[in-house]
């Protein structure tokens, strides 16, 4: 009603309003003209309750600034802003057309080609914002507006912040609309690039699919299922979605920001690049036919609305709906009959001749004129109906019986687990346990929930389960790590436990190794490596213990050798050392059993050289010869003509680099 009132008035005296085309829960926009310069204008009023706050009134006036510095032809032009009594404003460009909201109600999904031409010029604006250092927080169909002419436009930007750093928002209530917000907006209420390409994967998901990823009772159950569930590829829900289109999605909504694009300029060079890949035709996109802009162009204003408004008083605003009349077109009926009101229609007939002959018919013999026949009619009549209600009864009774017994078979005895996520551990097993549930708590890994905070359920939020069964309550665990899982584990159990530590297992192949066939043969990244969440984990299954034959690993470092027998199926079990001279110290002499020999078994022992490494001694001093060799493990005998430890070393007994066993004394001669 309030913004009823508003048509006809005047903002600042300059911008007339003339008919509403859209409302929501902090403002309502208005088709209008600026007379100064006699142009169509979008006006967005807020609430009253904003104009006595001097904080939203600040960031109202910095955002609208910001964007109206903002330049791209697929971003809606703000061209004023201002309080005009109880009603701050922003007076936009008018886009004739309607909302992607619009278009999806009347036509239903769109296929890729369609997504593309209207995800891609959304993207192209925000991307320009994002380079200004602006985010624009609530990227929804509503938002997405499209011109008669197939422009596409995004609006609204700054208007969430402006209203998040209001004082008159309660700290409870979700800033932006949930069906679209990002994990981190729901979990910190903070936002940034990455939050906008979420939204934005989301939207494309939208236009996909005719639907959101995730519904719930509640905008809070709903924004708070994107922090412990994934979004689901659109294939899933309709077909011929291309795979290049479901990866798309799925980078864009990570739960993981780092995981996303960085901005909407990234996420549109690939979309481009995906657009070119698969040869997407160009395509125009229709604005919707039956806008809520197109009726708002079919308000006349009267002559009393168009007359020049005073101050926003009561007395200033018009009285009653009647200022402003629908100027749509009604077919005429046929001509019809005028009927004076308040009269009713009567059937007149015209009156007749009796026919010659004609007379009543005499009175029968009493007991059988028409009453008795009656009577006995009304008899007969009563004692049928009384059957039929009995047998009718009995059906019904057994209908009801049938159907109670149906109910509590098919749907009676379930109940659709609650939503816990954010809850203290404590309070969810009690929201459990009084939806008649038993409880269980289970770790489970996250990147966003603190150690110790529920991340959700299993099964889901949402899940219509036998009353009295278990469920378990997921506690996070903190960032995922590969579990410990050991060669010759079972592979469903693997998996479920790297599934559970919020990591997704993959099928590795098999590999020779001395674990049971078909077991856990090893992990790929090891046990105990912190990953981000849903990352691979590879899961190597064994091939048993096949004959094989042991490769040359001479002359390799052990890493070297470990890696090229692992490759081949076989296992180092332990390492020995012995001495070669024509082998550097620490590398691999050979294998026991020794190479090019078939083994069963799959394992070796390798073969490390202990051979020690002579230094330099040449030019040093006695002294400092001898600290150098015993520091490997060598003696030293000493020819020189005086005992003296300065003495300088002019030559030993075994060249600079040279090997030897450990312990070994190496001859030096020192002079003078």
């Amino acid at each position: 009603m309030e913004g009823l009132l508003l048509i006809g008035q005047m903002l600042e005296g300059r911008y007339r309003i003339d008919a509403p085309i859209a409302r929501g829960g902090m403002s309502m926009v208005f088709r209008g003209v600026d007379i100064r310069l006699d142009r169509p204008v979008a006006i967005k009023v807020m609430d009253p309750k904003f104009a006595s706050d001097p904080q939203f009134l600040t960031r109202f006036e910095l955002e609208a600034r910001a964007v109206a510095k903002l330049k791209h032809p697929s971003l809606v032009a703000v061209y004023d802003q201002g309080v005009d009594g109880d009603h701050p404003f922003l007076i936009m460009e008018l886009v004739e057309g309607g909302t992607l909201r619009e278009l999806l109600r009347e036509r239903g999904p769109m296929p890729p080609h369609a997504v593309r031409a209207v995800a891609e010029p959304v993207l192209a604006a925000i991307g320009v914002a994002h380079a200004a250092g602006l985010v624009h927080r609530d990227i929804k169909p509503e938002n997405v507006l499209i011109s008669d002419s197939g422009e596409v436009k995004i609006a609204d930007f700054g208007l969430v912040r402006a209203v998040a750093e209001a004082k008159v928002t309660s700290d409870s209530v979700i800033l932006g609309t949930a069906a679209y917000l990002s994990p981190e907006q729901v979990t910190s209420g903070n936002a940034d690039s990455r939050s906008d390409v979420y939204s934005a994967g989301v939207l494309i998901f939208e236009m996909l699919t005719g639907r959101t990823p995730f519904t719930g009772d509640n905008s809070l159950s709903i924004a708070l299922q994107r922090v412990e569930k994934d979004v689901p590829s659109p294939s899933r829900f309709i077909s011929g979605v291309p795979p290049e289109i479901d990866e798309l999605v799925a980078h864009a909504t990570a739960r993981e920001p780092s995981r996303r694009y960085a901005d909407a300029t990234d996420m549109a060079r690939e979309l481009r690049r995906i657009a070119r890949d698969l040869q997407l035709p160009d395509y125009r996109v229709p604005a919707p036919k039956d806008s809520a802009e197109h009726l708002s162009a079919t308000y006349k204003m009267t002559p009393a609305a168009m007359a020049p408004a005073r101050a926003h008083t009561p007395a200033a605003r018009p009285a009653q709906y009647g200022a402003t009349e629908m100027t749509t077109r009604i077919p005429a009926d046929p001509p019809t009959m005028q009927v004076p009101p308040h009269q009713n229609t009567r059937v007149m007939t015209a009156a007749r001749e009796l026919p010659p002959g004609y007379a009543p018919a005499p009175p029968g013999p009493p007991g059988h004129g028409p009453s008795d026949y009656r009577s006995e009619m009304i008899e007969n009549r009563g004692k049928s109906r009384r059957t039929v209600l009995i047998w009718l009864g009995i059906v019904v009774t057994l209908a009801i019986l049938l159907g109670v017994g149906g109910w509590w078979v098919g749907v009676g005895r379930y109940e659709a687990v609650p939503s816990i996520a954010g809850l203290t551990s404590e309070k969810a097993i009690t929201a459990l346990q009084d939806a008649g549930f038993e409880t269980e708590t289970r770790n489970k890994a996250s990147d966003i929930i603190p150690v110790g905070n529920v991340v959700g359920t299993d099964p889901v939020a949402g899940t219509k389960v036998t009353k009295g069964s278990t469920v378990a309550v997921l506690v996070s665990s903190g960032k995922p790590k590969v579990p410990d899982i050991t060669a010759g584990q079972d592979v469903s159990s693997a998996n479920k436990a790297i599934r559970d530590a919020g990591l997704t297992p993959v099928d590795g192949g098999e590999v020779g190794s001395t674990a049971p066939k078909g077991t856990v043969a090893k992990l790929d990244p090891a046990p105990g490596t912190v990953l981000p969440a849903g990352a691979n984990v590879k899961v190597f299954r064994s091939k048993g213990t096949a004959p094989v034959k042991i490769p040359d690993v001479r002359g390799k470092t052990e890493d070297e050798a470990k890696s090229v027998l692992q490759a081949a199926g076989i296992t180092v079990t332990t390492t020995s050392t012995d001495f070669d001279s024509k082998i550097k110290s620490g590398q691999v002499i050979g294998t026991d059993p020794t190479a090019g020999t078939t083994i069963d078994t799959g394992t070796v022992v390798l073969i490390v050289n202990s051979a020690v490494e002579v230094p330099n001694l040449l030019g040093s001093s006695v002294s400092s010869a001898r600290a150098k060799l015993q520091a490997v493990g060598l003696q030293m005998t000493v020819q020189q003509l005086v005992d003296n430890d300065s003495s300088l070393v002019i030559s030993q007994s075994t060249a600079p680099g040279g090997s030897v066993k450990p312990g070994s004394t190496i001859n030096v001669v020192a002079i003078p």
